[in-house]
């Protein structure tokens, strides 16, 4: 009887050690979490509930909320964009998040990211550079400390959560002003960027928070982690890449600090006319696992809907106008399959496996055949190669197979047809059209770009342009978005989808 009784302390001591803090949960991390970046693509408040019913239902118990300008500051009211939430509206949604039992920790951006801040000549001062202004002079300190304690504080009196999430993530500007160069000069980066972190990390620990930050730097400059409060969180974000990518991660773990990860759903090179479906299930599949054998307390997935860098609008050389996210990708709306990927990923310890979940899933959200459950798989995976500046990342592959093999998937998906859950399978054929009417355009471009273009081409061109139909696409945007987003949004989306097309047509129109 005592042996028995042995072996069975045993098993539940094992099973704490292999899922957490809740060995119920069967997910190994105690914060089971999803970021929500809100700095494009804002959702308007009724889908956003629906998005947090759903993650609630999922075994999802904390969601990282990235308001950036859509958060309405009392003290800072040229902070606020233009679909920014009221301050009632941010109470109930962290209320009603609060009742599913999801804990909605706020991410104040207080290092780089901060060009909806700083665009402001109120904040001039704080800008490391005067024409990228993306992050703050880590030298202000003082004016730093007043800015981020007010933020900080705001956020606290509209969310309970026991977390900030300062950000931190890519301060590339580091050393850029003559005062922080020195400084680098005579101490490092390091110590540069860790200086001015242990400053933010103070502030909220003397608010009754725990802060939270991205690793990248940190690992990068481990001597950045020297001072830093004990209650630190560091969040080791990777989308597919060694885990040496930043920096030795081996220090990282031996700091002492909680550490939590981060894949992605959506993430560069993607755009509006490229998701590379593979790469991202594959991150699912590689990193969770990974996160849990390296003992991390909790796993966020990220869902970025731009790079989080912005083209500047000017009315002069000084004055600035608007900014606009450089690159967009298509809605979080067409990203079920992936998200509920995610979810599988955490429920299960083994790994996941793409090819198989999406055939299920395919077969069970779609009604699909097997058959046609690998036909849709083969039609996501297909080709999934950048273009850039008329270079594709896959050097074997010419522009016509590029169009080809998209052509190829677009008509995939409009020969399958779904039997359930046909408004969500739309969006796979949107996405489909939106690349295939990309590609055909770059093809156009490229042969303009060819030395020697025979110029009697120009008028076939001209007519292959004027063919793209980009009215049909916008419209169908607008009708599969309408419930997510605004129609501001919608509009802004189309506007910046088309605008090379558009462009093109008028250049070539002068010139035939």
């Amino acid at each position: 009887m005592l042996k028995r009784y042995f072996f069975l302390f045993l098993i539940l001591v094992n099973a704490k050690f292999l899922f957490g803090q809740n060995p119920q949960s069967g997910t190994g991390f105690a914060i089971r979490g999803f970021h929500l970046d809100l700095r494009i693509q804002v959702m308007k408040m009724p889908a956003l509930r629906e998005f947090a019913l759903k993650l609630s239902k999922n075994g999802i118990n904390t969601l990282v909320m990235e308001w950036e300008a859509t958060y309405p500051f009392e003290n800072h009211p040229l902070i606020p964009n233009r679909f920014a939430y009221t301050r009632e509206e941010v109470r109930s949604f962290v209320a009603y998040c609060k009742s599913l039992g999801i804990d909605v920790i706020p991410l104040q951006q207080s290092f780089g990211h901060v060009e909806y801040i700083l665009r402001n000549y109120r904040y001039k001062k704080q800008r490391e550079d005067q024409k990228d202004f993306s992050q703050v002079d880590p030298l202000e300190e003082q004016l730093n400390k007043a800015l981020f304690e007010d933020l900080y504080k705001d956020l606290i009196s509209t969310h309970d959560s026991p977390y900030i999430h300062i950000g931190g993530d890519e301060t590339y500007l580091l050393g850029r002003s003559e005062r922080s160069k020195k400084k680098a000069l005579e101490v490092g980066k390091g110590r540069l960027y860790g200086d001015y972190i242990k400053i933010l990390c103070d502030l909220v620990v003397g608010l009754g928070k725990r802060p939270v930050l991205w690793a990248d730097i940190a690992l990068h400059y481990p001597d950045a982690l020297k001072g830093l409060p004990k209650e630190t969180i560091f969040v080791d974000w990777n989308y597919g890449w060694d885990t040496n990518m930043f920096g030795d991660h081996e220090k990282l773990m031996k700091s002492g600090f909680e550490i939590w990860g981060s894949p992605a759903i959506r993430s560069h090179p993607d755009n509006y006319m490229l998701t590379q479906w593979e790469k991202h299930f594959k991150n699912v599949r590689d990193f969770i696992p990974t996160a849990r054998n390296f003992g991390y307390k909790g796993m966020v997935m990220t869902s970025w809907s731009t790079s989080g860098l912005y083209s500047t609008e000017w009315e002069t050389t000084k004055d600035i106008v608007d900014l606009k996210a450089i690159r967009r990708v298509y809605p979080i709306s067409g990203f079920n399959i992936l998200i509920d990927a995610y979810f599988e990923a955490l429920k299960s310890l083994t790994a996941l496996e793409p090819n198989k979940f999406v055939k299920a899933y395919a077969r069970n959200t779609y009604g699909f055949n097997e058959p046609d459950a690998g036909k849709f798989w083969a039609a996501l995976v297909r080709a999934p190669y950048e273009v850039n500046q008329g270079v594709i990342s896959q050097a074997s592959v010419s522009i016509e197979q590029l169009l080809d093999s998209a052509k190829r998937s677009l008509n995939d998906f409009k020969t399958l047809k779904p039997v359930r859950n046909k408004a969500e399978f739309e969006h796979y054929r949107l996405m489909a059209e939106i690349r295939t009417q990309y590609l055909s355009y770059m093809a156009i471009e490229m042969e303009l770009n060819t030395p020697g273009f025979d110029r009697a081409r120009m008028p076939e061109l001209l007519r292959q342009l004027k063919e793209l139909d980009t009215k049909k696409i916008d419209a169908r945007f607008k009708k599969l978005n309408k419930d997510m987003l605004y129609d501001g949004e919608v509009a802004q989306e189309n506007e910046l989808r088309n605008a090379k097309i558009k462009l093109l047509i008028q250049r070539l129109s002068r010139l035939k």
